[in-house]
C-alpha cells in the first residue's frame, strides 16, 4: 500500500515525530474517506487531478473547512504523491496539476473614527510634559498624514512647509511624495518644535522628532508609545502604528474621499493595494443596514 509506505519513510528515515506522523495519517485517511464515498476506491495509484479538484471542493462547501486546512492536507497530498512517484508506486503525479484555495485577504484593523478624536481631544491619556506632547504629536501626525513608522521617524525639519501646509515625505524606493497637514495639525506640529528647542544635547539636530534626551526616534520606542495609547484609548485588540495608516485611510473613504487621492497620499504604487479599504467600508455600510433596518 502506498500510504504504509509513505509512513514508514517519514517514521524511519525522515524520522519525524509521533504527532507529525498523526497529522500525515489523518490527512491521508480523510482524503481516503472521500475517494471511498464518491468515487468507491481506495486505490492511490488510480488517483488523477479531477479527483483532487472535487475533493478540495468538497472541503470547501460541504466541510466548510478554511483554505489554510485544506492547503495543509493538500501538502500532504503533494509530498505523498512526490514520494509515490519518485519510488515508481504511481505513473503520474496528479497532484502537480492542482493548486489550492486561496487564503482570504485579512481585512485591515482600523479605529473607530470617534475613539481616535477621543485620544486627540483628551489629555488625560498622554504623559506629562515634553513626553506627553511628544506622543501627542507622533499619534496625530500618524492619523492625518497615514504616514508609514519609518516615514514619521526619518522626517526632518526641512522637509516641512508650514506656509504651504505640507509635509515631504521620503517612502518605498525612496519616493518622494507631499502630504498635506491640516490647520490643527500646523499649530500642534509648531508647538512641539517650539518645545523641542528646549532639549538639549540634540545629537541629529535635523530630525524633527526626537527624545526627551535628545536622540531619534526608533521603532521600538515608538511601538510601546503607539500601543499604550491605543491600549487606554480604543478597544482594539490588535494595536500598533500602522493601525492608524489604516484608520486614517478608512476613514478618509468613509467621509467621500475617493481611492485615487487615497492612493496618493499612502504612497501605493497601484491602485490594488488601497482597494483592499473598500472591504472596510463596506462592512461599515452592512453593519449599519443590520442595524438600522427593519428587516435586516
Amino acid at each position: 500500500m502506498i500510504k504504509e509506505k509513505f509512513i514508514n519513510y517519514l517514521q524511519y528515515e525522515k524520522r519525524y515525530s509521533e504527532n507529525t506522523l498523526k497529522s500525515y495519517h489523518r490527512d491521508i485517511d480523510n482524503f481516503l474517506s472521500y475517494l471511498r464515498d464518491y468515487y468507491e476506491i481506495s486505490d492511490l495509484a488510480t488517483v488523477n487531478h479531477q479527483m483532487i479538484r472535487s475533493w478540495i471542493i468538497f472541503s470547501l462547501d460541504e466541510k466548510d473547512l478554511s483554505a489554510a486546512s485544506i492547503n495543509r492536507m493538500l501538502s500532504t497530498l503533494k509530498s505523498l504523491f512526490k514520494f509515490a512517484k519518485a519510488n515508481s508506486l504511481v505513473v503520474n503525479n496528479p497532484t502537480l496539476k492542482v493548486l489550492g484555495p486561496k487564503k482570504p485577504k485579512r481585512l485591515p484593523e482600523f479605529a473607530e473614527q470617534q475613539d481616535v478624536l477621543s485620544l486627540l481631544e483628551n489629555q488625560e491619556f498622554y504623559q506629562k510634559g515634553y513626553k506627553g506632547l511628544l506622543e501627542k504629536t507622533v499619534l496625530e501626525l500618524f492619523y492625518q498624514t497615514g504616514m508609514r513608522l519609518s516615514e514619521l521617524i526619518s522626517i526632518q525639519i526641512k522637509d516641512v512647509d508650514f506656509s504651504e501646509g505640507y509635509i515631504k515625505v521620503l517612502g518605498k524606493r525612496n519616493k518622494e511624495r507631499f502630504i498635506p497637514i491640516a490647520g490643527e495639525m500646523i499649530g500642534g506640529l509648531q508647538n512641539y518644535l517650539d518645545k523641542r528647542q528646549n532639549i538639549s544635547n540634540v545629537i541629529d539636530k535635523d530630525l524633527v522628532f526626537i527624545t526627551e534626551k535628545g536622540k531619534a526616534l526608533y521603532p521600538t520606542l515608538v511601538y510601546r508609545m503607539i500601543n499604550r495609547l491605543l491600549q487606554a484609548g480604543t478597544t482594539l485588540k490588535k494595536t500598533s502604528p500602522h493601525i492608524l495608516r489604516h484608520s486614517f485611510a478608512t476613514h478618509l473613504l468613509n467621509n467621500g474621499a475617493d481611492l485615487n487621492t487615497i492612493k496618493e497620499l499612502l504612497g501605493h504604487s497601484s491602485l490594488a493595494a488601497t482597494q483592499v479599504y473598500t472591504h472596510n467600508s463596506f462592512e461599515q455600510l452592512k453593519n449599519i443596514h443590520k442595524q438600522a433596518h427593519p428587516r435586516a
